[in-house]
This record gives C-alpha cells, structure tokens and sequence, in this order.
C-alpha cells in the first residue's frame, strides 16, 4: 500500500509498536514492515508489570512470545538490541550507528522514560525503575530473598507497586514529598480511602519528605528522608513518573511540547512521520494510558494503509491495580471548572466532578463503588470525540 518499496519502520516492541503492527497486518498482508527496539522484544502487556509480585511471576513468565515468534506471526523484521542513533526526515532515513535504513513512512512508538531524582548515598544501585520487561526482570532478581522494599513515589504506579509488592510478602514503606496519595489523579477522600486500604496490608507512608541519602549497611541500606526519619530497607523503587521520550524527535526537528506533538491523524510535524502511544502528544492530549494507546494503533493503521483516519478518544476511565481497594478514575480535563462533590465512607468512595450546569466531567471511585463506572461512563463527554 505504501509508495516505495522501502518498508514501514516502526521504532517500538511495547504495546504502542506491537499493537499496530497486529492491526496493520489486519488491513495488509504483505507491505514489509521493520520493528526496530533496544530490548529483546518479547511481547508482553505492560499493565502486568505492577502485578508479578502477588502473583509470584518472573520476567519470563510475564513474557507472551519472543521476538522472533512475533516476527513469524506478523510477517515482518524486527531488529533487537538495536539502538536509533539519529532520525533524518527530510531523506526518509534513520541511523543505527554507522549503519543506514531508509523508509516508507516511520512510527515513532518508544514510549515514556522514567523519571529518575539523584539521591546522595553510596547505594544508588538498589534504586530501580520499572518500566519494561527487562527492568522487571532484574528487579525481581535484585528483589529475591529480601524482604523490605522502599518505594519513592506515591502515584498510581508507586501504589500499585505497593500493593503488589504487599501480596507478595515484602514489608513495604512509600515515601513521596506530597500531602497525599496520587496526588493528581484522585480527590482527596478517593485517595484516603486507597491509603487505608494499603495501610491495613502493613504499607507505611511517609507523606511530605523525599529520600535525601540512600546509604549501604551490610547487604541493606538506610535510606534517610529529608526530614531526619531514618528508614532501613533492601531494595527501593523509583515510581516517581514518566517522561514522553522526545530528545530524539526534537534533535531532528519535530515539533516537541510535553511529547512528541501530532494532529488526530497522529502525524508529526514531518511529512511522513507519526508518533503515538506514551510518547506522543496528539492535540494536545498526553495520555499515558492503553485506552487511548490502542485507539490510536487502530486509526494510524487505517491511514498507513491508504485510508486516513482522525483518532478519536472516547470515554476512557483508568483503572488502578489496587485490589486491597479498588479504583476507577476518568479525571477532568486539565483547567476543567467544577467541583468535587463526594458521597460514601471507609473504603467506598464516590466522587464526581461537575460543572455549574451539573454536567459530569469525571469521577472517581474506590471500593465497592466502582460497580457504578457504566453508569457514569455514560454521562461523560469524550475525550476527543
């Protein structure tokens, strides 16, 4: 379907690259497609990451296939342990080092980095990301035999991480320079109902310090936090956030504001370039989030193979993997002009934000409250209709 005999590139084995490559070979079965990545490019749903704990699964076990099954199954190249060095639009090009690929068109699916904080100490080893495959699996390997986790960040993946590192034994402390859990995702009392939840599990917080020094004590370390606590643990992870990856695009010359900035027909600003997934910012939009991820794989499939097609982000809630208390959040766009009004107690939260005209702009619900997201799901305008 492509004008050239040069193949589609898609620069990405995670679930933005993966996913549109699946619903590209729906549509065409035979233009040549390259998946490019730095890993190994096993498949696997990231969502999992934050669940292998309770779950007693290794890296291996969390993997779906191999690259070279996937690459069997779609009918395409994938190159593993390869790194992009340079993007160069205007010749329809890119650098592996000192080796050359031209392409077709080019997706850019190389999703968020995590956000890292310089700690002082001499135990910068123990402190982890997770934000991949292989991230996971050599924390789980740093993780084996211990039993004290810290956890720096207290939003949706640092909690998750809470709780699942909880369920699968670990004596856990959260630390994050906030008033409150998930600061930005959840009002206040949707928050202090999670918190409680994880505090009955034996999670501790320590809510408005950050870790200042992280030092080694035999095979342990004692992390000191900026206000004098001193909290001794085997292993942290750093859950502080994610960064759309934008570097590369913006050395290039494509326009980058919080991501790699796209239209609804997730073009870049260079002809015959496209981005979506985390590190793409489509109208304005950056979603870190598989809802809007998948949608996106399905419309630029459409308009990689001849039939241009707007994304369109529907009604799409965020589910949170904190079973101790379970959440659903669709929050209002950011700016929105409402208030939260709150109803329910302990652990059943439901929380909803309107507008004067009492239109419903997003929710919150914890506990045994999220039964009632279909309902409300269908007040909520879309995201980008």
């Amino acid at each position: 379907m492509t004008q050239s005999n040069d193949p589609i590139i898609i620069i990405g084995t995670g679930l933005a690259g993966y996913n549109l490559a699946k619903e590209l070979r729906k549509l065409d079965k035979e233009t040549p497609i390259t998946m490019i990545t730095a890993d190994d490019g096993r498949n696997y749903s990231k969502p999992m990451l934050s669940t292998g704990f309770g779950k007693n699964k290794t890296a291996d076990e969390l993997a779906m296939s191999s690259a070279a099954d996937m690459a069997a199954q779609l009918n395409l190249t994938i190159r593993t342990h390869t790194h992009v060095t340079a993007l160069r639009p205007d010749a329809h090009e890119i650098d592996l080092g000192p080796e050359t690929l031209s392409y077709s068109k080019l997706v850019l699916a190389w999703g968020a980095e995590a956000i890292r904080v310089p700690v002082e100490g001499d135990a910068q080893d123990i402190v982890h990301s997770v934000n991949d495959l292989t991230d996971y699996g050599h924390f789980r390997i740093a993780a084996e035999g211990h039993k004290r986790a810290l956890i720096m960040g207290a939003g949706l993946i640092g909690c998750e991480f809470a709780n699942d590192m909880s369920n699968g034994g670990y004596d856990v402390t959260v630390v994050a320079p906030c008033e409150r859990i998930f600061p930005t995702l959840l009002p206040p009392e949707a928050a202090a109902a999670v918190q409680v939840g994880l505090e009955s599990l034996g999670v501790k917080f320590h809510l408005g310090p950050y870790v200042s020094k992280l030092e080694r004590q035999g095979d342990s370390a004692v992390a000191t936090l900026s206000d004098g606590t001193v909290v001794e643990t085997d292993v942290v992870v750093s859950a502080i956030g994610l960064r759309p990856r934008v570097e590369m695009a913006a050395a290039a010359g494509l326009a980058v504001n919080r991501g790699i900035v796209t239209n609804r027909l997730l073009e870049t600003s260079a002809a015959d370039v496209y981005a979506l997934g985390d590190c793409a910012e489509v109208e304005g939009h950056v979603l870190l989030y598989v809802l809007p991820l998948m949608a996106s794989a399905r419309a630029l499939a459409k308009t990689l193979t001849g039939n241009p097609e707007m994304v369109s982000y529907g009604v799409m809630p965020v589910t949170v993997k904190t079973p101790v208390t379970p959440v659903v959040v669709a929050p209002p766009a950011v700016g929105a002009e409402g208030e939260w009004t709150v109803d329910g107690e302990g652990l059943d939260i439901q929380a909803e934000f309107r507008n004067k005209a009492n239109e419903l702009l997003g929710y919150a619900l914890t506990g045994a409250k999220v039964v009632n997201k279909v309902a409300l799901n269908k007040e909520l305008p879309a995201i980008l209709g």
